[in-house]
Parts: structure tokens; C-alpha cells; sequence
């Protein structure tokens, strides 16, 4: 029987998640709820779903097993913690919310309804990403030395504009950390372990009427005793594939956006030589550099699957609500730095 899934929020962002449904066996798209009507209806039809005119109708539908939060960043708990405690498995999009309080309410109303908790970070379903994680895990690059993350885009001036919520400290937490950024710091945490203390400053240089940075640098200490950084702006024309570099004494690779650019280490394999040439074969795309709409679903897809995974297994996503809360908990750390211009320590 397939699992029925309701979304809430109906926008871009739902989109990806009605595309990545439909692509698995096992999961339906039962019907899609926001405050706004018109879209609503919008996206039922492009979903060929159905609208629901309120979120308590979408949670007392009977075929609704879980429900996937797409509304703004800030507005994420309300919706979460309603779905939790009307039975339903919660998917939300990133970050899990934007304050840790808020984080820890919906990774407490999940505990207490026992229902599972996954938040969307489709960057790690990647084939690249994984084989990276994999290297590092098997030891590959020896004594980790430097992780450091690149994000480079460009958003216009007319994006911030075209929706009231955009740039709001209170509905998107934070600016090219917070909203662009943030998938690559769950990569850098989930590839090099967790962050000791970090270093950081931030400016809005390129936008207007934004509450937010569009520009942000950090250096990190990682509790391995590794050194870092991380890079974040929205204001960076025409805006460049996102990167992630990891290296080591035995080996250093580079992953920009899907593709692994860099693998080299000490010690080649065969299996290092398939796999410089399976990347070089893929055809390059420009992920969200310029164009959030441009951003493939396929991660979804792979996270979904994981997901119904979890749900029918009883074991936790591989993505789960305390692991969703440690990017959020380092970009704050890092808007704190930039605050008080000091060193800020983050909690072993």
C-alpha cells in the first residue's frame, strides 16, 4: 500500500517535492494546503492532487500518512508540530527552523506523537557526495587537515522583492548561510565531523531592503583538531557551482555541485581511476548558482526513498531532527561570531 503524503506550503519548493513523489513506487501525493488559495488550486492542478482549504482538513484526511513542511524557514514549527501530534510523519524542508528553540520543538512533538522526523538535505543522496562520505569513512585521506565550503551564488535584487517574507529575519533566519548556504554546511559537518569553534564575519553589500547577509566568511576549528572555512554570498555574478574541499596527508579530493572535480590520493585504486572517469563523463549543471528553479529533484527523490524507508523499517532517516538541528546550530554560532566579533564556541 502506498504511503500518502500531504504538503504544506505550495510554492517552488513544493514543486520539487511533488516531482520527487511521483517518481516512487510506494508513495502518493494525496493534496498540498497554504494560506494562499490561489495557489493553492495552483498546484493541485500541477500536481493533479488535491486542494485542501485549511490545514486541519489536510491532517484529518484519513489516506495522509505523513506531511512535508515547504512554507518559509521561520514558519516551519506550527505546521510541524500540528502534523506530529495529528499522528503524521514530518518532512521538512531546510533548515529544520531557524532558532534552536524552535528546532527543539519539533524534534520534541515528533518524540512524544513517535512519529519519524526527516529534514531535506538532497545534497547528501548525491552519487559524489556519497562516494566522498565512503573515502572518508574507509580513512582514504589520512589525517584530516582542511574542510572548507564555497558557495558562491547570485540572487537579484528582484528575487528578495518578489515575496514580502524574503530577507525577514523572522521568516528566513538568516541570508546566504541561513537560506543558500546551509546544504553545504550539512555536507561539511556530515563529511568532516562536527565544528569546535568558529570565527566569522558577515555583510549585506549587494541588496536592499534585506534584514539578512548576502555575504558571509568564517574560519572553523573542527573537534578533530582540522582547520576550515566556509564562504556564503548571494551577490556573486553570474553566481558559481557550489564546492566542497576536503583534504588530507594520504588524499584530497573536490566536489563541485554533483561532480567530483578533484580525486587524488597517495595511493591510487582501479576503483579511483573509474571513478575520475565517471565523473569527467557527466554532463555539468548549474544547480541554484543562479536560478533557485534550476535545482534538479532528484535528491528528493533518493531522500524520499530513504524516508519511506525509515517509516516502514521503524529506524531513524538518515537525516533525522538532531542531525538536521547541528547546521542550524553552526550557522547561528557563526551569525553570533559575526555579532561580537569574537570566537564562539559550539557545545561538544
Amino acid at each position: 500500500m502506498s504511503l500518502g503524503i500531504g504538503i504544506v506550503g505550495c510554492g517552488m519548493v513544493a514543486d520539487f517535492h511533488a516531482r520527487a513523489i511521483a517518481e516512487l513506487r510506494g508513495a502518493k501525493l494525496i493534496g498540498g494546503y497554504s494560506r494562499n488559495p490561489k495557489s493553492t488550486a495552483a498546484f493541485a492542478k500541477r500536481s493533479s492532487c488535491e486542494a485542501f482549504a485549511t490545514l486541519d482538513q489536510l491532517l484529518a484526511h484519513a489516506r495522509i500518512d505523513a506531511v512535508a513542511i515547504c512554507t518559509p524557514s521561520g514558519a516551519h514549527a506550527e505546521s510541524a508540530m500540528a502534523a506530529a501530534k495529528a499522528g503524521k510523519h514530518v518532512i521538512v524542508e531546510k533548515p529544520l527552523e531557524v532558532t534552536l528553540k524552535r528546532c527543539d520543538a519539533i524534534i520534541e512533538a515528533c518524540r512524544k506523537n513517535n512519529v519519524v522526523l526527516s529534514t531535506i538535505f538532497p545534497s547528501r543522496f548525491h552519487r559524489a557526495s556519497q562516494l566522498l562520505k565512503a573515502a572518508v569513512d574507509a580513512g582514504r585521506f589520512g589525517k584530516l587537515a582542511l574542510g572548507s565550503a564555497y558557495v558562491k551564488w547570485f540572487r537579484t535584487q528582484e528575487y528578495y522583492d518578489s515575496k514580502e517574507w524574503r530577507g525577514t529575519q523572522t521568516l528566513d533566519g538568516g541570508g546566504a548561510l541561513m537560506n543558500q548556504a546551509i546544504h553545504s554546511v550539512d555536507l561539511l559537518l556530515w563529511l568532516m565531523g562536527p565544528i569546535a569553534a568558529v570565527a566569522a564575519s558577515t555583510a549585506t553589500l549587494a541588496h536592499q531592503r534585506i534584514e539578512v547577509e548576502d555575504c558571509a566568511a568564517a574560519t572553523l576549528k573542527f573537534a578533530s583538531g582540522a582547520l576550515g572555512s566556509i564562504e556564503a554570498t548571494t551577490a556573486a555574478y553570474p553566481g558559481w557551482l557550489k564546492r566542497i574541499e576536503i583534504c588530507g596527508s594520504t588524499g584530497s579530493a573536490v566536489l563541485e555541485e554533483e561532480s567530483l572535480v578533484r580525486w587524488e590520493f597517495s595511493k591510487m585504486t582501479a576503483g579511483d581511476r573509474r571513478i575520475v572517469a565517471e565523473m569527467a563523463s557527466l554532463t555539468k549543471t548549474g544547480g541554484g548558482a543562479s536560478d533557485p528553479a534550476a535545482i534538479g529533484h532528484h535528491g528528493h527523490r533518493e531522500q524520499y526513498r530513504d524516508i519511506l524507508n525509515a517509516i516502514r523499517t521503524g529506524n531513524s532517516p538518515l537525516i533525522d531532527g538532531p542531525t538536521a538541528r547541528l547546521s542550524v546550530e553552526t550557522i547561528l554560532a557563526i551569525y553570533q561570531s559575526a555579532r561580537t566579533g569574537r570566537r564562539v564556541s559550539l557545545p561538544k
